[in-house]
């Protein structure tokens, strides 16, 4: 075949390779997971709940391993969610080590959105480049299917897909490149979910565009004199 003119990675990412964390070095992550939680307690309006906590499938990535982790909390307006990752290093031998966390929050959740697909989070682990100052983001996206049947995910770059995953236990995890730049338009993941007959049943951009009347005041953010 001939070189391509888009030579995106695909397919980067670890399988899972553990189930959920339990016993004593759940607690550690959970521990780590709270500790970055603690910063963002005043401004969410209420402190993380641990025994609230919902384990995503674990990816490695770059020698790293990443478990995203959710929690929903009840904020003084209504529920907020803290949402976030830990990841470590794990050895071919003994136990992981350079665990580290990183934590952020919302209070725009699946409960005010009848109309989500999937309830997504994304967050950025790392960098792609290629020639001509070509590249894009390293992007770790978890979720939960809010449709029913859906068995597989994948995350797509126009008609390529660059990962995919099973849902586990209503939950699934995909590390891919995001945020394209050099490549002409700039391209964006679409997280799709598929149910076992290879039917697509959702999908959703990690790319939300601006509604008219946003575009509008930002283009003239005066309003009319």
């Amino acid at each position: 075949m001939p070189p391509t003119p888009r030579p995106i990675p695909a397919f980067i990412a670890d399988a899972t390779a553990e189930k959920k964390p339990y016993g004593r070095w759940a607690e550690r992550l959970v521990e780590e997971f709270a500790v970055a939680c603690e910063p963002l307690a005043d401004e969410a309006g209420a402190p993380l709940d641990r025994d609230a906590i919902r384990w995503f499938p674990e990816r490695g990535w770059g020698g790293r391993v990443y478990v995203p982790l959710a929690a929903r909390a009840a904020g003084p307006e209504g529920p907020i969610e803290y949402f976030g990752h830990v990841s470590f290093v794990r050895p071919d031998e003994g136990e992981p080590e350079s665990v580290r966390a990183n934590a952020d929050f919302t209070d725009v959740t699946a409960d005010d959105n009848p109309d989500w697909q999937i309830d997504l989070n994304d967050d950025v682990i790392g960098r792609w480049r290629t020639d001509g100052d070509r590249g894009g983001d390293v992007t770790l996206v978890w979720g939960l299917p809010l449709v029913r049947g859906a068995v597989a995910a994948t995350a797509e770059i126009g008609e390529d897909v660059v990962d995919q995953a099973a849902v586990v236990d209503g939950r699934f995890t995909l590390i891919a490149v995001d945020a394209l730049r050099g490549f002409g338009d700039d391209l964006y993941l679409e997280v799709k979910l598929w149910d076992r007959h290879l039917r697509e049943v959702a999908a959703e951009s990690l790319y939300e565009e601006a509604a008219p009347e946003e575009e509008a005041a930002e283009a003239d953010p005066g309003g009319e004199p």
